[in-house]
């Protein structure tokens, strides 16, 4: 046993300094980044926000409306060659990823997939822990097979596994462990690493190799977002922040909750109609047993299942994400987001806004 005393930091323990700006307006801000992946070779330009792929996120009309913001979607592992070649043609082969586990079952799928689909350019190699030799052993078959796609993989959040992981054949490593909002693997294990740490340590381990990086959970707000770019992903993956939308295909679930008013004509009760949609972790109980019919006896659901605001088409969301990050710029005189990690000084709070009235019904 060890302990390393030194602090890390989750997104909620900082803030960003502002500094002088010579930025008249936020339109003034590119949020576009162009990449050059280490082994695939290929070339990529967009605002490099991705759609995890989870159940109500990661789907093909969630593809369909980010692309058109030049934001990226991690599809959903379920997926199969008959759903890839009904929607190919209104897909940009630039903004998504077939993504899949390590299974026989899932090796055979993605490989379906791909052959079947010669446009197909990004594969996402998706497991809760990337810590283990068997992943980093099919990153390299997945490689081998597949030598001009663009690979990404994890889940890790540290640097000794991203330089593993690239070493191995993968050109983007995804990062976090424990920090979604619908993950509980840190409860249920005890293992996990503040979100904002991991991303600075993996960051650096990843360029060094002229690789990329991921960004992925812990994001609540557009604040958030900012902070995982200054402190230097490349990407930055959203689960949460893209559920509940109408893209994303879930079950709409309505309620409604007596006001204990009425009606001053009817003197009927007067009713608030409030709309859900049910958003869980890919390791809880409702994904295990809608994907594998089971909670296997050897292991304990990771993820809580919630119901959470439907919030209608998630261009409303997009505009409020990157707005608040060109922001973001224009605070510490960033044109561009490239320029937001090289602006950016984290300073350490205590609390990092007023939430007086945050849960107020007045």
């Amino acid at each position: 046993m060890r302990i390393e005393a030194d602090d890390k930091l989750d997104f909620s323990d900082v803030l960003i300094r502002p500094k002088r700006s010579t930025l008249v307006s936020r339109k003034d801000v590119d949020l576009n980044r162009s990449y050059t992946f280490k082994h695939s070779g290929q070339s990529w330009t967009g605002v490099p926000i991705m759609a995890a792929n989870m159940d109500g996120v990661g789907t093909m009309n969630m593809a369909k409306a980010l692309q058109t913001s030049n934001l990226f979607t991690c599809m959903i592992k379920d997926y199969t060659l008959k759903d890839y070649q009904q929607n190919l043609s209104d897909l940009n082969p630039q903004y998504f990823a077939v993504s899949t586990g390590t299974s026989i079952k899932d090796f055979n799928n993605l490989k379906s997939i791909i052959d079947g689909n010669p446009t197909i350019q990004f594969i996402c190699i998706d497991v809760a822990n990337g810590y283990s030799e068997s992943f980093g052993t099919f990153v390299s078959k997945v490689r081998t097979l597949y030598p001009n796609h663009t690979i990404i993989a994890g889940n890790v959040v540290t640097a000794d596994m991203t330089q593993e992981l690239i070493l191995r054949g993968a050109d983007i490593v995804k990062v976090g462990i424990g920090p979604g909002s619908v993950c509980t693997t840190r409860i249920q294990t005890g293992v996990g690493y503040p979100q904002l740490s991991a991303i600075i340590e993996c960051a650096d381990a990843a360029h060094g190799l002229g690789a990329h990086i991921i960004s992925d959970g812990g994001c609540t707000c557009p604040g958030d977002v900012a902070k995982a770019f200054g402190a230097g992903a490349d990407f930055v993956m959203l689960g949460g922040m893209l559920a509940g939308h109408n893209q994303g295909g879930g079950t709409v679930i309505t309620e409604y909750h007596d006001t204990l008013k009425r009606n001053p004509e009817t003197k009927e009760p007067v009713y608030e109609i409030k709309r859900f949609v049910e958003f869980y972790g890919m390791s809880s109980d409702t994904a295990m047993i809608k994907h594998h019919g089971e909670v296997a006896e050897y292991r304990s659901s990771e993820g809580r299942t919630v119901k959470i605001d439907f919030k209608g088409d998630v261009h409303d969301t997009v505009k409020d994400i990157l707005g608040g990050i060109r922001s973001t710029c224009t605070y510490v005189g960033a044109p561009t987001l490239k320029h937001l990690a090289k602006c950016t000084t984290f300073i350490k709070v205590g609390k990092q806004f007023n939430d007086v009235f945050v849960n107020s019904k007045h």
